[in-house]
């Protein structure tokens, strides 16, 4: 070998690996000066990690510790809850036959009739196969119908159902203008005759459909009327007689409402379906809050008997996540509390948790993916050959933003990060674009 091909040799060696160093230092220097002299997250309090799984290092952090307002973030708590409880299986119904009378009550499980929802036909299957006399209970739902520190005046918005012991319909009211004159189609259809014209709706422009707080009666104004295709979700008001006309309704035949008091002494069996991550992909990809609650009361159900969203976060505090950062402030599980703090270390401890516990390919198939799927559908896409590489978990209310997940490098690592952002007025959309430049300025660098 000459000399000069020597020294080319060892020039590359030794002085281009160093080259690449230094460029990667200043790299990642760079991503901190974008986080730290944002002037977009200093219009408010953000908070920041990334972590590295592999070597268990924390690769950047600003105000990690510190706590946030998470919105729908909380529903990574949710998942981690869920994952930690059911197995191959999801409870639908529990039941006593007496001989002559079939006493059932809920599990808790959102899928029975749900709209959107794979259809689960096990359970009118099984109601209609019974010849006993029918008598539903709700003894055990021992928790409230509006979670703690929910606005009370979103009652009749769609992303705020009533939690419920036995969901039916996804606990809404489905209201579709077909158009042509021939007025509304309405799911359930038990509710067509409880839906009128309201002329005090009319001082709004826009189309509105809503609920009377305190009954199921639901009201249009004209804007509504005269607009083709257009439907509204409205969360109906949840009573076990209520439940029983639905469910009567359904099956064509009586369903009772039997006091708890008279439930007799028997055997106690329970029907089943299939697990299945389309539940839990509603829940991250669509950011469900009705998913999410009712999957808390499942839990509930399955490890105490009762349906108490309480009782499932405290055990899952307790058993699951007592070697958290910081302590936590769940009180729901959805997001819709701001009650709810959490820090961005804590979030990417659960991620980390998941990741440990489930296979990569099964939570990248349930987060929303960026530019492909979910509430990051329209961001965090693959440019100049990047491809999808954010997967992660959105949180919005006024004046919130956040979003924590998964990362994929260019080198194929896969990174954890928590962005958690509150008490900003500005359009979060400034946000989004600033997240998107450092997400991208990552995956380049790590």
């Amino acid at each position: 070998m000459s000399k000069i091909l020597f020294s080319v040799l060892l020039a590359w060696l030794f002085i281009g690996p160093a080259d690449t160093l230094a460029q990667s230092r200043k790299s990642k220097k760079a991503i901190h000066k974008m986080l730290v002299e944002s002037s977009v997250f200093n219009q408010g309090h953000s908070g920041f990690m990334l972590f590295d799984p592999q070597s268990n290092k924390t690769l950047e952090q600003m105000n990690a510790h510190q706590y946030f307002t998470p919105a729908s973030n909380t529903k990574i708590f949710t998942l981690f809850s869920a994952l930690q409880t059911f197995g191959d299986s999801l409870p639908v119904m529990h039941y006593i036959d007496t001989g002559d009378t079939l006493i059932f009550w809920g599990a808790g499980n959102p899928a029975f009739l749900h709209p959107d929802l794979p259809g689960d036909t096990s359970v009118l299957a099984f109601l209609r196969s019974r010849p006993e006399v029918l008598c539903y209970t709700d003894f055990n739902f021992k928790d409230d119908h509006f979670g703690p520190g929910w606005a009370w005046s979103d009652y009749s918005e769609y992303y705020q159902p009533e939690r419920s012991p036995f969901p039916i319909y996804g606990n809404i009211a489905r209201i579709y203008n077909k158009g042509n004159g021939r007025g509304f189609s309405v799911s359930p259809a038990l509710f067509a005759d409880s839906l009128a014209y309201s002329a005090e709706l009319d001082e709004e422009n826009k189309a509105r459909i809503i609920r009377r707080e305190r009954s199921n009666w639901f009201e249009f104004n004209s804007a509504a009327r005269n607009t083709p295709g257009y439907q509204k979700d409205v969360p109906f008001r949840y009573s076990a007689e209520l439940f029983t006309k639905l469910l009567s309704d359904t099956l064509r035949r009586t369903v009772h409402v039997l006091d708890p008091a008279l439930i007799p002494a028997g055997a106690v069996r329970s029907l089943y379906m299939p697990a299945s991550d389309s539940l839990y992909m509603r829940l991250m990809r669509n950011s469900d809050n009705f998913v999410a609650e009712q999957l808390l009361l499942m839990a509930s159900d399955k490890l105490f008997n009762t349906q108490n969203s309480r009782r499932a976060i405290s055990h899952v505090q307790t058993k699951f996540l007592r070697n958290a950062p910081d302590p936590l402030e769940w009180w729901d599980g959805s997001g819709l509390s701001r009650y709810n703090a959490f820090t961005p270390r804590t979030i990417v401890h659960v991620l980390n948790q998941l990741r440990q516990q489930q296979p990569m390919e099964r939570l990248l198939q349930i987060f929303p993916a960026g530019g492909v799927s979910g509430t990051i559908r329209s961001w965090y896409g693959g440019s100049n050959g990047q491809g999808t590489y954010v997967y992660a978990k959105t949180g919005s209310l006024r004046y919130v933003h956040c979003l924590s997940g998964f990362i994929r490098t260019k080198k194929g690592h896969f990174l954890i990060f928590s962005f958690m952002h509150n008490n900003f007025t500005v359009n979060a959309d400034l946000y989004r674009k600033e997240m998107q430049k450092i997400l991208s300025a990552v995956y380049d660098t790590y």
